[in-house]
């Protein structure tokens, strides 16, 4: 099997920053057309292009890589950004080169009125890509809302196709409203993503399974590494199924499968199938992909992670209510990027023996640093 390839950025600047009135050029490795526009590159040239936006840090489940402890501190509501808040700052992201944004959580669908900051970002035109992650358990009640909103994209969590599984890992057994959010959004989103967290003695003989779920209803179901992120405090390296053991799995029933080579910054490694099914498996424990990562961090509260490994925050919420003019806080966003040299899961591979990332007892001092709060 030919390895998955991965081009090299192409393009570089002689700056952290740039301005380009190119119709085509290349920013890390994705080939930009907007026009003019603004880029800002850290310390590695890698582009600030990719916002993944929390709205809430409260889930309607429990699952047991993200939250699998009994009682958690919760952001007190009153430091939650409001949505013209938040419009402000995606604006000033937008400014500085940012066009893609995903809405996450916590559950984002437990934010009372999404559609209507939905609405609010699909108005702006310079962004190309609006997407929002959901465990799926509201969607279908929702889909409808989010579709006339203006939503482009959809990735639903669905880490097994079985009940009594589903209750293990979750906490409750909502498998059964899952399937109807999933086959709700479905029929009225192109593209759909199904995102599956693959552990060793839990799911991992369904991997075919699940692929021939997401076959059926025009789904791609991209495969995740077991992370040992904030939050997941049950987290070892012996329940970790790599990349090549899943495509071997994979290999078993289907035949090698092809490697898709392509322009994206995006953190799965695609494949297809002999009969055109196309899958994705994000690597990012055994095979990290730090050295192409324009994504960072907006949690409901304002704090600002450059990783999502990241221990330290920058508090733009502080900064927007204290009346800082927007030049002010886009200039702090600029130079907090500038600056950036985080490598998380880079700097954890090389790093050896691994046990959980934090401890529980620091978890519950500084909530930020739960998987939960900053989003996936």
């Amino acid at each position: 099997m030919k390895a998955n390839v991965r081009r090299r950025p192409l393009f570089r600047t002689t700056g952290p920053g740039f301005l380009s009135d190119e119709t085509q050029v290349r920013c890390g490795r994705e080939r930009i057309t907007l026009g003019l526009f603004t880029v800002i590159q850290d310390v590695y040239q890698r582009p600030l292009r990719n916002l993944r936006l929390s709205v809430t840090d409260r889930c309607n489940l429990r699952c047991a890589y993200c939250m699998p402890e009994q009682e958690y501190v919760w952001l007190p509501k009153e430091d939650l950004l409001q949505f013209e808040e938040i419009e402000t700052l995606v604006d000033l992201f937008l400014d500085l080169g940012v066009d893609k944004v995903r809405l996450t959580g916590g559950e984002p669908l437990l934010r009372r009125d999404l559609a209507v900051l939905v609405r609010g970002l699909a108005a702006k035109a310079r962004i190309h890509d609006l997407a929002l992650t959901t465990n799926g358990v509201l969607l279908a009640d929702n889909a409808q809302a989010l579709k006339d909103a203006g939503l482009h994209r959809l990735t639903v969590s669905l880490d097994t196709l079985h009940h009594d599984r589903f209750a293990r890992l979750a906490r409750f057994d909502e498998l059964d409203r899952v399937m109807k959010g999933i086959d709700t959004a479905a029929r009225l989103f192109g593209g759909l993503k199904i995102d599956t967290v693959v552990i060793r003695g839990v799911n991992d003989d369904e991997l075919v399974d699940l692929i021939e779920f997401g076959r059926a209803r025009n789904a791609e179901v991209r495969f995740i590494e077991y992370m040992d992120v904030g939050g997941a405090t049950q987290w070892s390296m012996d329940r970790v199924v790599s990349k090549m053991q899943m495509l071997a799995a994979i290999t078993e029933r289907y035949g090698p499968p092809t490697p898709i080579v392509e322009d994206s910054s995006a953190p799965a490694r695609r494949y297809r199938l002999e009969d055109g099914t196309v899958f994705g498996i994000i690597a990012s424990t055994t095979e990290p992909f730090c050295a192409d990562c324009d994504r960072s961090r907006l949690t409901a509260d304002g704090m600002w992670y450059l990783c999502l490994y990241a221990t330290q925050g920058t508090d733009l919420r502080r900064v927007l209510r204290s009346g800082a003019a927007p030049a002010e806080i886009a200039s702090l966003i600029r130079s907090v990027w500038e600056r950036r040299r985080d490598r998380g899961a880079e700097d954890r591979l090389a790093g050896g023996a691994r046990s959980p990332l934090i401890s529980l007892d620091r978890l519950r001092r500084d909530p930020h640093l739960e998987m939960h709060t900053r989003g996936g």
